[in-house]
């Protein structure tokens, strides 16, 4: 399974082709605070209880043709979303850490350096 930095996105969205970055968090903790042009699939609380069924159903919302990068809130939801869209034929990763970890590298908090240096040994 793939998975991308905070940075790696942030460059990646500044390209001539960014990813499509899909939020599966609950659409109220979307609203408070996402990454720029996301796009939110509020799957979360199945997910979290196991249940893929919900993301599925929802797969025409996603495109095909780009690259995905799954956001939740520390990453680990997240990682079963990603793992459900590449048995559908998806180029997809997980946003490591999560809007945590954007939200860490946005601000350049002393957390996420050292989360980050601990994701160089991954």
């Amino acid at each position: 399974m793939t998975k991308i930095r905070p940075a790696k996105l942030d460059e990646r969205l500044d390209s001539g082709g960014p990813p499509f970055v899909l939020d599966i968090r609950p659409r109220t903790d979307f609203q408070q605070t996402a990454i720029e042009n996301s796009h939110n699939v509020p799957v979360y609380t199945d997910l979290q209880s196991g249940d893929e069924t919900t993301l599925r159903d929802r797969l025409d919302e996603i495109p095909r043709d780009r690259d995905v990068v799954v956001v939740c809130k520390l990453g680990m939801v997240a990682k079963r979303a990603t793992a459900v869209l590449d048995e559908e034929g998806y180029d997809a990763a997980t946003l490591l850490g999560g809007i945590s970890g954007w939200n860490g590298y946005q601000a350049g908090t002393l957390g996420y350096k050292l989360r980050s240096l601990r994701w160089k040994y991954l």
